[in-house]
């Protein structure tokens, strides 16, 4: 996997504020080490707060996301390839919420990496749609 820039899935202010660190972030670190790649902590910034995706349907949860980020600086993501991670996905609204964002700021392509992803999840996350990837 070829990644320009890697760039973790983001908290609320608010929440990572209550746990004290953000688990993507964490991760997306090590990632980025790992491919030699830029590391962007706060591209991706979560414009409002969310309720928590566990307690809410797929649909619930698309509509909770839906419009969450916005890319802080467009031209860290413009015509870069995108490693977006986050420690767990289940239905990919979140990681499909911010792959809108990040594409829409001009990113060539968005690829995700997760810790795990649930069993229910895993094969809408693997079928993402075309606009996931621009060429």
């Amino acid at each position: 996997m070829r990644a320009d820039v890697v760039v973790p899935v983001p908290l609320h202010p608010r929440r990572l504020a209550e746990r004290g660190y953000n688990q993507a972030a964490l991760l997306a670190a090590h990632v980025a080490d790992g491919l030699a790649a830029s590391f962007a902590p706060r591209a991706l910034r979560r414009v409002r707060s969310t309720a928590q995706q566990a307690q809410l349907s797929r649909d619930l949860r698309l509509l909770n996301v839906a419009g969450a980020f916005r890319v802080r600086a467009p031209e860290r993501v413009q015509r870069r390839r995108v490693a977006l991670i986050d420690d767990v996905a289940t239905t990919g609204a979140t990681l499909a919420a911010c792959r809108d964002a990040l594409l829409g700021a001009g990113a060539a392509s968005v690829t995700y990496l997760v810790v795990a992803a649930a069993e229910s999840g895993a094969d809408e996350i693997r079928s993402s749609p075309p606009s996931a990837r621009r060429t």
